[in-house]
């Protein structure tokens, strides 16, 4: 999405950046977890392809991707590369009355999992989502098996709309309302947006 190609997210523990090709080689090396590509159905891709994907991502007005990086890391050493802990995606679809975003958080690198950071990157992308994508309804759509995941949704604040036994997946999700988005923004108190590099 060119909206968010030339932003990032800073919060207190993560910072969101738009998806470059320079980060592609280390994306690539995540996925080839079959383990990672099951929890975020995703296929098995060769490098090229995956650069080709950044491309289609980048130019795609209905995918919005950053990079999360872990904040600590990147203000020691402002590498992006290096710092990079996941990613958090927003697929958005339109209908007669709503823009729908399908929320998706990956932590990658098991480090940095169980710190609180994959929650903190949901809340920004949520929040991005609904200030600048005007998103009025948000979905997450998760394996049955990834109980984390759920439980941070409910937390906060989606409930569960169907299930899948067929694919073993729930969709939880969430209308934005005034009060809602109020307390995303306290959430996220430290959120801050800024230019960055055009991505490419």
């Amino acid at each position: 999405m060119r909206l968010n190609s030339c932003i990032k997210i800073c919060c207190k523990n993560v910072v969101l950046v738009p998806y470059r090709k320079r980060h592609v080689e280390k994306y690539h090396t995540w996925m080839e977890s079959e383990t990672l590509r099951k929890q975020t159905a995703s296929e098995r891709l060769n490098l090229e392809e995956e650069y080709e994907m950044q491309q289609t991502w980048l130019n795609d007005e209905n995918k919005c991707t950053f990079i999360v990086l872990d904040a600590e890391t990147w203000n020691h050493s402002s590498d992006e590369t290096k710092s990079m802990i996941g990613d958090a995606n927003l697929y958005i679809k339109k209908n007669d009355t709503e823009v729908i975003g399908e929320v998706g958080v990956m932590i990658a690198d098991k480090n940095f999992r169980g710190r609180g950071l994959g929650r903190e990157a949901a809340l920004l992308i949520l929040r991005y989502g609904a200030e600048e994508i005007k998103v009025n309804k948000f979905q997450a759509i998760i394996s049955m098996d990834n109980v984390i995941s759920v439980n941070m949704f409910k937390k906060f604040k989606f409930c569960i709309e169907s299930e899948s036994a067929v694919f073993n997946e729930v969709t939880l999700s969430r209308h934005v309302d005034s009060d809602w988005l109020e307390w995303v923004r306290k959430e996220t108190s430290d959120y801050k947006l800024s230019p960055t590099e055009p991505n490419a």
